[in-house]
């Protein structure tokens, strides 16, 4: 398995990256895209494969995953409204695309183990990598990404949420906002 998701990426990566300097452009469009079918990809293997597997404890944990990492991101995104590389908008803090990835090979990983989950990084870590090269974040957009992402499947995807009783929930009240923790010890 581990080889031929080696093969994909370098076959990926010859058609991404022809020879000349005449497509320069086209080369970022081409990453760029390749970034975003894995986007919609990686997502759909792991449901797939979760439900394929009948495993509902690992569905509602990466569910949870998956909820809070976006929560997290776009709350940041919003706040924080750093202009992307490119000018195209102001929400390139944290890379959304690289928190979703990286929250998924984080749940591979944890739920599934190494083996599934260093094919998952390597794909997620391209995706962050490929929002760089297409001039869509910096590259601490693409750590804090990652960092949110793999942070948010460590919570839920392990003993550690269900033993200690974790908690995280949005609280509002109309015209602000929050975030409830709790956790016992």
């Amino acid at each position: 398995m581990f080889r031929r998701i080696v093969v994909y990426i370098c076959s990926l990566l010859l058609f991404v990256f022809p020879a000349g300097a005449e497509g320069l452009s086209r080369e970022r469009k081409a990453v760029k895209v390749s970034g975003d079918v894995l986007l919609a990809a990686m997502p759909v293997a792991t449901v797939a494969t979760v439900l394929a597997m009948k495993d509902w404890t690992g569905a509602k944990q990466g569910l949870f995953t998956g909820v809070t990492t976006l929560g997290v991101s776009y709350l940041l995104k919003f706040t924080v409204k750093k202009d992307r590389p490119d000018h195209s908008n102001r929400y390139s803090f944290p890379s959304a695309h690289t928190s979703l990835l990286f929250a998924n090979a984080a749940f591979v990983q944890r739920r599934y183990g190494w083996k599934w989950g260093a094919p998952a990084y390597v794909l997620a870590s391209y995706v962050g990598w490929s929002r760089v090269y297409g001039r869509k974040h910096d590259w601490w957009d693409v750590a804090a990404g990652a960092v949110i992402g793999a942070g948010c499947a460590y919570i839920y995807t392990r003993p550690f949420a269900q033993n200690h009783r974790l908690v995280i929930s949005p609280l509002t009240d109309g015209n602000s906002f929050g975030v409830y923790a709790s956790m016992t010890f």
